[in-house]
């Protein structure tokens, strides 16, 4: 992306988020902010489920699906995405998918996390991962977007990079295929039955990930500002050691 395209795409995120909290939202969000929450976020492109770029959206409709509450999505106009109210192994869940272009699905994403009571290092996103094959999937804890406009959006928009997120490997594209037309395409039937079984390992790994947030958070990551997680975690060395850029253990091979 041009530094031109990048520096419109911030003013844009800017500029959704201007708007200000009406005094319902207030109430709301302190009503939320009874005991701590957690938020998964699918990104994706609205219209386009289906497709390798918003595979985010697929493995987290499969979440809902597996939580028996996918019956339950709902609009929510002011954080631009639909929204299920939900509990993990009793703990607070939202899942949230932004109803904005992948360019600026942070915008939705800082709007919920505002709204619900749900700090940055507790929202998980899912997403796309070009450098992973079909197949494989990560949790990286944090850190650089790696060129995800969806990712760099929810940094920008959210001040910080700690946000953990589930990364679905989707390969990059072979022969000629443009990397536009790869992701925006749809999977194809071959791929379709390997994804099947990416789904049930997303989900698996996506619950195991909320479990372990929950035992540590007497201990959790302090928010940081962009770029500035490295920083942060050296602070925190002597009390606990830092999280890794990406879990060796939770890669699948």
């Amino acid at each position: 992306m041009s530094r031109m395209k990048k520096g419109s795409v911030l003013f844009i995120n800017r500029v959704l988020l201007s708007d200000p909290f009406s005094p319902a939202m207030i109430i709301e969000a302190e009503i939320h902010n009874q005991g701590r929450r957690k938020m998964v976020v699918g990104l994706g492109n609205p219209g386009m489920e289906g497709t390798r770029h918003s595979v985010g959206m697929t493995v987290l409709g499969a979440f809902a699906a597996r939580l028996g509450v996918a019956d339950r999505w709902r609009g929510d106009k002011y954080v631009s995405g639909e929204v299920i109210l939900s509990e993990v192994q009793q703990m607070n869940v939202v899942l949230l998918r932004p109803r904005l272009l992948m360019n600026v699905n942070g915008v939705s994403v800082a709007k919920a996390a505002a709204k619900y009571g749900v700090k940055a290092e507790d929202i998980l996103l899912v997403h796309d991962e070009l450098d992973k094959p079909l197949g494989k999937i990560a949790i990286k804890h944090g850190g650089s977007a790696r060129g995800h406009n969806g990712v760099r959006s929810c940094v920008d928009c959210l001040q910080t990079d700690v946000m953990p997120r589930l990364r679905i490997g989707i390969g990059r594209p072979t022969g000629k295929t443009s990397v536009d037309r790869h992701v925006l395409g749809r999977f194809t039937t071959e791929e379709q039955k390997l994804l099947d079984s990416v789904l049930v390992q997303s989900v698996d790994l996506l619950l195991s990930q909320l479990s372990q947030q929950d035992s540590q958070q007497d201990s959790p990551l302090p928010s940081s500002p962009a770029g500035g997680r490295q920083a942060a975690q050296k602070r925190n060395e002597r009390a606990r050691s830092g999280s890794p850029a990406e879990d060796p253990a939770a890669a699948q091979s």
